[in-house]
């Protein structure tokens, strides 16, 4: 049996229809709604907060780096410059293919492996988005204009000129200026980020990093309209940066570079200091380096060149080499001996060449095989008896002894500028059993009182106790700056709160006893049987000095020293301090010349030259001459 076909009912789908024709509108229609009212709540009730969020898209304020303050010496020569220096920079908003880019510029000019690394470090440190990252600093004008005329093939590259530090005369006051590099990621968390928003470059070492403060100057804006990118178009206004403070130091570059060449080719130090303020005059530490290696970036291979150098380049032996100050301690000993009472200022000793504790005991030996025969103070000091010092000492003892020596400045860092100063070593009772467990014995005793044994001290404090001793118990602080150099000029001395406490003055309970101390140093220089007379042969003036020889390696007792049969680097140290004039002081010295033999025939004549150069103007190099 065929089914029965169902007619259509066109009235119930014309229903149907309508129905739903009428619910989309109704969607429609309160779709339209809630977007009406969302423009209207957008446009109207928060018009405000989203036109000031428009503007602040479109107008930025970006920092604007001030001008770093440059450095003079005490007579007005510039010492550290601002220079421009033109970079590679790439912009990575703009660069499509990074590494394509930096392959591309290879073959356009050269580029180090160690280029690329520090860019691509800098990149991840960048602070800000629309920021050019260097990846070549210093190009040369070939290089310039090789980059200018591929630049349609190099989107994102373009070369940027900025002014970096120049230390026009390389590595003549490295060891004091110190120099400054680019702000490594350690420092960016310490450094206040509104002031140093522009800034790439900050003080490392020496005094461009003890006076950042003033040297940086305050960072300036510019308030610049953006496109959408974030590109500048122009700039609306403008607050121009506080440029750095000029500084004028107490360095002279003429006696600084005089004493370079003295002790050219040795590894040796040269600290002179005005007593009568305390201005450190010349800072030398040999061999030095070209700080304009470190400015822009140093590469692997000149800095491994340097770090891995037996004479230690980087070293800065004037304020952190710690020595066996030798005889030249002796003045200082004997005014702990005289002035404490423990011994007389006429004490004598025989010296038969050696000293002993108890009879049949070690032999502590004197440096004149022979010995001195009938010594007092002022002989002890002038032909440097080790018997009298080694006698003085044990019936001083290290209480004593530490005492004084502290007072002159000895195991603490007493300068206001130099931030990498060393401590050195002032060895005490309780210092000694701290470090090895063990009591302080005589012999120790014996060993401080020449100058040996755990006792170390830098040739800044060599410097500083002898400028105090010059000044007859008078403390000055040692600093290199002169003065914050005014618009109009004139210097003015910043305040300047220093970490470091200042002895008080030397107090004597005799203060009669400066007096044969210093006439024993005087004698040194210009006696008949002083160890350091042919030093001072002819000068114009009277110097006070004292000779010191420090042991390297040690000898067997019955052993005689004997510099042939050594290493050069297993020598003994030559040191040297000394003051001049006498009754006037403008100028302590101290000298030590690593691996250099004896204090008198090494040491002594170099620090005449110095002395000759800053009294009499004599700038002629006579140990040169008597090649």
């Amino acid at each position: 049996m065929a089914a029965v076909e169902r007619l259509k009912d066109y009235s119930q789908e014309g229903r149907t229809f309508a129905n739903r024709a009428i619910i989309a509108m109704v969607i429609v229609i309160l779709m339209m709604g809630a977007l009406v009212a969302r423009i209207y709540f957008l446009q109207v009730i928060e018009h405000d907060r989203y036109a000031a969020i428009s503007e602040k898209n479109r107008v930025q304020l970006q920092p604007v780096a001030p001008r770093r303050g440059l450095i003079y010496d005490r007579n007005g020569t510039l010492l550290a410059d601002n220079r421009p220096d033109f970079s590679l920079t790439l912009l990575k908003e703009e660069v499509d293919d990074l590494d394509a880019t930096i392959a591309r510029i290879g073959q356009i000019i050269d580029l180090e492996p160690n280029d690329i690394e520090r860019f691509k470090k800098r990149l991840n440190q960048r602070r800000r988005p629309f920021t050019s990252v260097p990846l070549k600093f210093s190009l040369t004008e070939k290089e310039i204009a090789e980059i200018s005329v591929n630049y349609q093939r190099l989107p994102g590259v373009q070369v940027e000129a900025d002014l970096v530090r120049y230390y026009p005369y390389g590595d003549s006051m490295v060891h004091a200026l110190g120099y400054v590099g680019r702000i490594n990621e350690r420092e960016l968390q310490r450094l206040d980020p509104e002031n140093y928003a522009a800034t790439h470059y900050i003080g490392k070492l020496g005094i461009e990093r003890f006076y950042e403060s003033l040297l940086h100057g305050q960072v300036g804006f510019q308030k610049v309209e953006t496109n959408a990118r974030g590109r500048v178009l122009r700039v609306l206004e403008s607050q121009d940066p506080v440029p750095g403070r000029n500084i004028q130091l107490s360095l002279d570059l003429k006696l600084q570079k005089f004493s370079e060449q003295l002790i050219e080719g040795r590894r040796a130090s040269i600290v002179a200091i005005d007593p009568r303020n305390g201005e450190i005059l010349a800072l030398v530490s040999e061999p030095a380096y070209d700080p304009n290696l470190f400015v822009t970036g140093i590469s692997t291979k000149d800095y491994a060149e340097l770090r891995d150098s037996k004479d230690l380049p980087l070293y800065n032996r004037a304020i952190r080499g710690r020595y066996p100050p030798g005889s030249t301690l002796k003045p200082f000993t004997a005014l702990s001996a005289i002035d404490s009472g423990s011994v007389s200022i006429d004490h004598t000793v025989w010296d038969p060449g050696f000293y002993q504790l108890t009879k049949g005991g070690r032999k502590y030996r004197d440096w004149k095989r022979w010995g001195h025969g009938k010594v007092d103070l002022n002989l002890a000091l002038a032909q440097s008896c080790d018997v009298w010092f080694y006698d003085a000492g044990y019936k001083t003892g290290i209480d004593n002894m530490s005492d004084y020596l502290g007072r002159f400045g000895f195991g603490q860092v007493t300068s206001l500028d130099l931030p990498e100063a060393d401590d050195a070593l002032l060895p005490t009772k309780d210092w000694k059993q701290g470090r090895y467990k063990q009591p302080w014995y005589p012999g120790d005793s014996l060993n401080l009182s020449i100058g040996q044994g755990f006792m170390l001290a830098t040739p800044l404090q060599l410097a500083t106790a002898t400028a105090v001793l010059a000044n007859r118990g008078k403390w000055v602080r040692p600093h290199t700056i002169r003065g914050v150099i005014n618009s109009d000029g004139t210097t003015s001395m910043p305040e300047i709160e220093s970490e470091n406490p200042l002895p008080d003055d030397v107090k004597l309970n005799h203060p009669e006893f400066w007096k044969p101390v210093i006439q024993g140093m005087v004698d040194v220089m210009h006696s008949s049987y002083g160890t350091a007379r042919r030093a001072a042969a002819g000068a114009e003036y009277t110097m006070a000095g004292k000779t010191g020889t420090a042991q390297v390696v040690g000898i067997a007792q019955d052993a005689r020293y004997n510099p042939e049969e050594l290493a050069e680097r297993h020598l003994d140290h030559a040191l040297f301090v000394a003051f001049a004039p006498v009754d006037d002081p403008k100028i302590a010295v101290a000298v030590v010349v690593e691996n250099g033999g004896g204090g008198s025939s090494t040491a002594a004549p170099i620090a005449r030259e110095v002395m000759d150069a800053w009294l009499t103007d004599d700038y002629v190099n006579d140990l040169e001459v008597d090649k």
